[in-house]
């Protein structure tokens, strides 16, 4: 029979994995509090950086179904749960990981999708959604910009052939 302290445990982190849309499970072996302190700053507002106990957690995944995990749940595991932008807090990780070996990326969950810690890496390495959102800004702006530059040569094209008929036809007029 579960202890209330373990109830409300494993129905917490359910609710993180449910209200996250992406949840990131790393080894973090070796680190120290103040290593940990820092890693939770690097991963920006958007992420929780929680150690966790292996059990209450896979419990908690597949209640709020997610069962995709089941097998990264083995030694020390903490997991970054990300309400905002994935990229973000997967760069972080990346980069944090880079300075400190002693952080293993196990792999994660996003948008009820599994990923390997190689596939959390590759998107680690796209740019931010407000980049992407910015170049497709600038993409439709340079469409638009050329619709307007086409759709104002035509009556100018046709102004300009018009005259150039009725020039002809008085030149043609003035000969005969």
């Amino acid at each position: 029979m579960p202890t209330p302290d373990k109830a409300a445990a494993v129905a917490e982190l359910t609710d993180k994995f449910r209200s996250s849309n992406a949840a990131v499970l790393t080894e973090y072996r070796g680190l120290t509090v103040a290593q940990l302190k820092q890693l939770r700053r690097s991963l920006g507002a958007n992420s929780e950086y929680a150690v966790v106990k292996n059990t209450l957690t896979k419990i908690a995944a597949n209640e709020a179904g997610i069962n995709t995990l089941d097998d990264l749940f083995t030694g020390p595991t903490a997991v970054a749960f990300v309400t905002g932008d994935p990229v973000e807090s997967a760069k972080g990780l990346r980069d944090f990981a880079k300075d400190n070996p002693n952080l293993v990326i196990k792999g994660g969950v996003l948008d009820g999708k599994a990923l390997s810690a190689d596939e959390i890496k590759k998107l680690a390495d796209l740019e931010s959604r407000e980049v992407l959102l910015s170049k497709l800004a600038g993409a439709f702006k340079g469409k638009q910009s050329q619709a307007a530059q086409l759709f104002q040569a035509l009556p100018s094209k046709f102004v300009r052939t018009a005259e150039a008929l009725r020039v002809k036809q008085a030149e043609q007029g003035g000969a005969e």
